[in-house]
């Protein structure tokens, strides 16, 4: 990510923050002018107390004047950057997440979650900080040019002595912001790094604690510290460095033109005010040196805004305008479909035709492509060769609206939205609707016994996992209108329930199509056919019991021993298993 695109971001930030960047400009920008109009008035009162003349009566109160001006502009100030910047970081947060949404599983699979909240969190306000560091370090250079011209009006030596500092503070100033924006760039990988094997500890919590590696899981979480902390050192010591330089440069400055300043005072050159007047613009140009605090700020920004921008580089997911004709039962039809994640091949030239109102379970051994296969189904993943049709209509021509009617999701663990149980299960459907798929879920019975049923906000509904996943259920059969995909979403249901669940999927849904990632045999015997995946490719289509007779396929559901369940994919993916599993391999 070139620093260009992070600049054109933080500009776009300042543009479409509304009108508070610019108050803050107009605030700072007079607050700058007023201070450059106070020495003068300040060097004007002291020759009228040392030497009263006539009309000199008003410097006192052009001196209180500006200096009430100068507090105004101060406080106008504060509220204009604290407002702007929490307006800037919503709009970007905003943006942020809107685009996350469209892009898609796609963005998840490149970006770690944590990686993302820290992106979305705190490198989004540390991009929004930016007009306010930006402004303010431009307001400084308006009391040093000013000043400048100042002294040359006054003097034009002590131009030059004052130039000749200024282009010293200048060096260090942009040596600063150079080496900050390298370091701040690695300070906050550090940070993200650390947020990332956090949430992957919290995700697998229960395993971790099941297997008492509490402190292992406390060194891997804890082992991007010591480059946090490196990271950290280097911006300390660029700060300190370039400080001293500032400590050193403006104090010399100063006393340059104070030099100049006394020679020209004993040749009758300058008056004592014009004299007093010089010093002060000679600290209030060398004032540029706080410009330091805000080019730190400003080095973050971009840096932050370099990681930003990485994530709304992701394409969002392009839909057609094409509908589906009608009538159509659900035929799916995959056309040399290869998907590659991390540069490796995960599905490998797929020919499968799954006739329209027919029960496929989906099986293979964990990482033969299973819940990838049944993404691009569904269109949550694209292929990189090939193409997936839905009725004879590629998945990717259709609209986003007409997509979304024709297939439905469940998976092991829903995410329930809406603010009750009945929108959760609805999001846009009718009611009745709801609760009719409610009924096929084998939820409408434990929804019917909460105190307010259906209008049961979901934060205060006491659900089990698997009373999750009929709802889960329940939402895709509400919309799923020719095809039904369920990855494992079944896993946590009880017998009883999962036979209940099967039923409606043969008899009340059949008119649908139904792709089945199954981890059972019993699943796999359900359904009418069996696509079974190994390395990627299909290694056979047909129903289960033609099937069993290989060993091959019968291994597939023999994972620790014979009639043993295979792991579910949260159980398979979760980072702590992962990393249990090549310890005890090792």
């Amino acid at each position: 990510m070139s620093d260009t695109a992070a600049d054109r971001l933080v500009l776009s930030v300042l543009r479409r923050s509304g009108p508070w960047p610019a108050v803050y400009a107009v605030a700072a920008l007079t607050g700058a002018v007023v201070e450059l109009l106070l020495p003068a008035a300040l060097g004007r009162a002291v020759d009228a107390l040392v030497t009263p003349r006539q009309g000199d009566g008003g410097a006192l109160l052009a001196c209180a004047l500006l200096a009430v001006a100068a507090a105004a502009c101060e406080a106008v100030g504060m509220l204009a950057a604290g407002t702007g910047g929490a307006q800037a970081a919503l709009m970007l947060r905003r943006r942020l997440v809107r685009h996350l949404l469209a892009a898609g599983p796609a963005v998840t699979r490149r970006f770690p979650a944590g990686d993302l909240v820290t992106r979305a969190g705190a490198n989004a306000e540390e991009v929004a900080a930016a007009a306010e560091s930006l402004v303010t370090a431009v307001s400084f250079l308006v009391p040093a040019v000013g000043s400048l011209v100042a002294l040359a009006l006054i003097d034009p030596l002590l131009a030059v002595a004052f130039a000749v500092g200024l282009t010293a503070i200048a060096v260090v100033l942009r040596a600063f912001l150079r080496e900050t924006t390298a370091v701040a760039t690695g300070y906050q990988r550090a940070q993200s790094d650390l947020a990332s094997r956090l949430f992957d500890a919290l995700a697998g919590a229960r395993t971790i604690a099941a297997a008492g590696t509490e402190e292992l899981e406390v060194r891997r979480v804890l082992g991007p510290l010591p480059r946090l902390r490196e990271y950290g050192m280097r911006l300390w010591r660029v700060n300190a460095r370039a400080g001293v330089q500032a400590a050193i440069v403006v104090p010399l400055l100063e006393t340059a033109v104070l030099t100049v300043g006394g020679f020209r005072l004993a040749a009758g050159g300058l008056s004592v005010g014009e004299l007093y007047a010089a010093a002060r613009y000679a600290v209030l140009g060398a004032g540029i040196a706080s410009a330091l605090g805000q080019l730190n700020r400003l080095a973050r920004a971009r840096s932050a805004a370099r990681r930003v921008q990485e994530v709304l580089q992701q394409p969002e997911v392009a839909y057609g305008g094409a509908e589906l004709p009608d009538p159509g039962r659900g035929r799916l039809e995959f056309r040399g479909v290869s998907v590659h994640v991390d540069g490796r091949a995960v599905l490998r030239e797929v020919d499968l035709v799954v006739p329209g109102g027919s029960t496929v379970a989906v099986v293979g051994r964990s990482g033969s492509g299973k819940s990838l296969l049944a993404a691009v189904a569904g269109r949550l993943a694209d292929p990189d060769l090939g193409e997936v049709l839905l009725d004879g209509v590629p998945l990717r021509r259709l609209g986003r609206a007409a997509l979304r009617r024709a297939v439905g999701y469940a998976f092991e663990r829903p995410v329930l939205f809406g603010s009750t149980l009945g929108e959760a299960i609805a999001v846009g459907r009718p009611a009745a609707e709801a609760r009719t798929a409610a009924g096929a879920a084998a939820a409408d019975a434990f929804i019917r016994r909460l105190p307010r049923a259906y209008d049961t906000p979901v934060a205060d509904a006491p659900m089990s996992g698997g009373e999750r996943q009929r709802v889960g259920l329940a939402r895709a059969f509400a919309h799923g209108g020719r095809l039904l995909i369920l990855d494992d979403a079944t896993s946590s249901l009880d017998t009883v329930t999962e036979f209940q669940v099967a039923r409606a999927l043969t008899e009340e849904l059949r008119h649908r199509t139904r792709l089945i990632v199954a981890h059972r045999a019993t699943t796999a015997a359900r359904a009418d056919l069996v696509v079974w995946l190994d390395g990627g490719r299909v290694r056979g289509v047909a129903p289960h019991a033609t099937l069993w007779r290989e060993a091959a396929y019968r291994a597939v559901f023999q994972v620790d021993g014979p009639g043993a369940p295979e792991a579910s994919p949260a159980e398979r993916d979760s980072p702590a298993v992962r990393r249990l599993a090549e310890r005890k391999a090792g």
